[in-house]
């Protein structure tokens, strides 16, 4: 019997269904099994590496130093990349918003990879959107940076790009990854991450943007090169009121705060982050040499070494933000009106800024400084004969000049710009507390930008009377003699081969004449240089330098006679300390700037450990604070508390301080008006202040202008009347402590203080012979 065969067409649909199905399902788990073997491929490595667990626990982040000051401010940043780490905790609220409702909003929802995301892009062909979670687009600016163009190269990033987001949902919270992201992106104008990109664009940490900042920011991370604020401030706009819709949609603001911040214009307080500008920047390189020798001698655990500008350490300084603004804005205030007067009696001096030098001094100073500049060193570097270079020096050129009103583009030839900054006066201030040794504010010099020679830590200069102290307290403390006992002022030699002086050495007071029997305290008061003399000559020049290197103070002294008058060059910083054992009861404290470093995770590496010495005991050192005090009460100080001063043009020189609490202080002059000084003291906090011209034959012509108490006395001043408005800095207005049972008289009868014209000339420079 013949087999019939079915040709039912129910049947036959039914074996294609069957079979369109099975193929459909073959291809579904070859294409699944592909598709994971190919995940596994690239997780492995096979299509370039993948960053391992170390890797994604540790991510190269190049993060910057960052300076921070006692009162929690950041000073400065040393960086390749200006890149700070934040926490989430530091993120502004608004920010974090802002960002999830713009970039994804389903943040908090996926793993990593947002499916719905992914599958409605495949669907539109990307044109609604790429479907990058902000997951995934960590991962790409932590381990692969932008895709490939090339589309099987961006098909294999994009699966890594999954894999490390995956990985990377696994081993952070939400909150980690946003934090990551927030620090990673770049920002522009050399800003990484929102930390600096918040001072850069608006001057401002994180934590204080406001919500239309926030949105700028936001906005940003689509592209910061297209949405600039600095370049393209109206695509900067849009793309804000973009990020403001998107947060009133996910009803993080109303409608009528969206319609009122899209209304705002954008406002700015763009400042580029640099090295050579903001505040402190002479502390800062001052600190950065220091932290070089640090590197040498201190390794990582692993026994590598440490970078400043990638290795993002957090360095806690002993400085105050408000004490060293109050600090920069003293110099600045009272150097500029004291340049105004230095270019006036320059038009009168045709060898100006220099006085009383012979043409061949000048030349010297001037090829001098054509060596040391920039420009002699690319010519030469360049084969240029000596010639050559000099000649070129006479040539005109375009440049930008520095002026106290701010930078001048002009035309002038680089000789000419050489003799033009060496017109201007320089100054250093350093201020600390004498009890700890913590610097609190750092002035090097008038502009660290044009002008990097640090006058506080680098430059030792001529103290003039400033040393005199360390002459009374030898005498007090070898000799037994109080601020009350007197000696007489007249005429005095110490004859030759006497403490192995050359010659005779007759002492002359600066204003020729001689008051007879006078005490330590008035002979102090007023810079008596004969007393002074004799001093010396009953202590000894050598006990003399003994102290005075007890005292902190590093530089070399000559044991001759003339150092009692102040024929010594020291630092600031020394100065400063010196004098701060005498407001320690007669303990040296070394000054410190460093409270503690830590690495980027937070872990302390490095805290120094406090210096100190007994040099004085507290009744000599408090005797000595007796004298100091003598100086701002019927001294070259007192003017700090009157109000006298100045008229017309020159009211600036008037002192409208009227301190009335107890300040111990010195003034100082050196021979010629090349150095002016001022130290002065309250119980917990001791500055020091230093103003003379980078050549030291380039002075003021006379006094009247140049002597400390007017060149130097005035910053001090200025700067202390500012700390004592900032009621938080907690400057002391009190008295001195003073030491029970007292041994040293200290009180001494002398005839009422007679307060002169604050505008007359202060007779307080010393004259002395090497």
């Amino acid at each position: 019997m013949a087999t019939r065969k079915n040709n039912n067409p129910a049947n036959k649909v039914e074996k294609d269904i069957n079979y369109y199905k099975n193929k459909f399902w073959k291809i579904f788990f070859y294409g699944l099994g592909g598709v994971v073997v190919f995940f596994l491929l690239a997780s492995w490595g096979l299509f370039g590496s993948m960053p391992s667990f170390e890797d994604l626990e540790n991510p190269d982040s190049n993060l910057a130093t960052e300076i921070i000051s006692s009162d929690g401010v950041i000073l400065g940043k040393y960086f390749e990349k200006n890149r700070s780490q934040l926490k989430y905790s530091d993120l502004p609220k608004n920010l974090v918003d802002a960002l999830v409702a713009t970039e994804d909003e389903r943040f908090y929802e996926h793993s990593g990879i947002d499916g719905r995301g992914t599958l409605r892009a495949i669907a539109s062909m990307g044109t609604s959107g790429g479907a990058s979670t902000l997951t995934q687009q960590l991962a790409k600016q932590l381990f692969h940076g932008e895709g490939s163009k090339f589309l099987p190269f961006r098909i294999v990033q994009k699966i890594k790009e999954w894999i490390i987001a995956i990985r990377l949902e696994r081993q952070y919270t939400k909150n980690e990854i946003i934090a990551m992201y927030c620090n990673v992106y770049d920002f522009g104008n050399y800003s990484v991450g929102v930390s600096s990109a918040a001072q850069t664009y608006f001057s401002k940490a994180p934590k204080d943007l406001t919500i239309d900042e926030s949105a700028i920011l936001v906005g940003m991370f689509k592209n910061s090169g297209l949405y600039n604020p600095v370049k393209n401030a109206q695509g900067v706009k849009n793309r804000r009121n973009v990020v403001l819709s998107q947060m009133e949609k996910g009803h993080i603001i109303t409608k009528e705060q969206k319609e009122k911040l899209q209304a705002l214009p954008i406002t700015l307080h763009f400042k580029l982050e640099s090295h050579r500008e903001g505040t402190a920047t002479y502390f800062r390189e001052y600190l950065r040499d220091y932290m070089k020798k640090w590197m040498e001698e201190n390794k990582k655990a692993d026994g590598s070494d440490y970078n400043i500008y990638k290795d993002g350490l957090k360095i806690y300084t002993t400085i105050d933000s408000r004490m060293q603004l109050h600090a920069e804005e003293a110099v600045a205030k009272h150097m500029e009106n004291l340049q105004q007067q230095f270019f006036i009696e320059a038009k009168t001096n045709k060898n100006a800024p220099f006085v009383n030098i012979s043409d061949a001094e000048t030349q010297r100073i001037l090829k001098q400084a054509m060596k040391s500049s920039y420009r002699w060193t690319v010519l030469a570097e360049q084969d240029k004969s000596e010639e050559e270079i000099i000649a070129s020096f006479s040539q005109k050129v375009k440049m930008t000049v520095f002026t106290w009103k701010g930078e001048r583009d002009t035309i002038m030839t680089p000789l000419d710009s050489i003799r033009y900054y060496k017109h201007f006066l320089q100054s250093g201030l350093m201020a600390m507390e004498p009890q700890t040794g913590n610097i609190k504010a750092w002035v090097g010099g008038i502009n660290y930008k044009y002008f990097q020679y640090d006058h506080v830590g680098q430059g030792a200069r001529q103290v003039g009377s400033t040393f005199k102290p360390f002459v009374y307290a030898t005498a007090i403390e070898q000799l037994g003699m109080s601020p009350c006992d007197t000696l007489v002022d007249g005429p005095f030699i110490i004859r030759k081969g006497r403490h192995n002086v050359t010659e005779d050495w007759e002492p002359r007071n600066s204003d020729n004449r001689y008051r007879g029997m006078v005490s330590l305290k008035q002979g102090l008061a007023n810079s008596i240089n004969t007393i002074s003399a004799k001093l010396i000559d009953k202590t000894g020049p050598e006990a003399v330098v003994e102290l005075t290197h007890k005292l902190g103070v590093k530089s070399e002294i000559p044991a001759q006679p003339s150092i009692a008058l102040g024929a010594v060059d020291i630092t600031v910083e020394d100065m400063v300390a010196a004098y701060g054992t005498f407001a320690n009861q007669g303990v040296y404290v070394k000054p410190q700037f460093i409270t503690r470093i830590e690495d980027k995770s937070g872990v302390v590496i490095y805290e120094p450990i406090p210096e100190s010495h007994d040099v004085l005991n507290k009744d000599i050192a408090f005797a000595v604070i007796k004298l100091l005090e003598g100086v701002t009460e019927s001294g070259s100080g007192a003017r700090l508390r009157t109000q006298g001063g100045g008229s017309g043009d020159n009211r600036w020189t008037g002192y409208p301080y009227m301190f009335t609490n107890p300040i111990a202080g010195k003034t100082g002059t050196t021979q010629n008006q090349s150095d002016g000084w001022f130290m002065g003291m309250v119980p917990n906090l001791v500055t020091g202040v230093w103003v003379g011209c980078e050549d030291r034959s380039a002075r003021f012509k006379s006094l009247t202008y140049g002597q400390g108490a007017t060149a130097a006395l005035p910053i001090w001043g200025y700067f202390m009347k500012l700390c004592y408005a900032d009621e938080n800095l907690k400057v002391s207005k009190e008295g001195f402590d003073r030491p029970k049972n007292l041994s040293i008289k200290v009180d001494c009868y002398t005839r009422p203080a007679v307060v002169k014209d604050t505008t007359a000339v202060e007779q307080d420079t010393d004259e002395f012979e090497l």
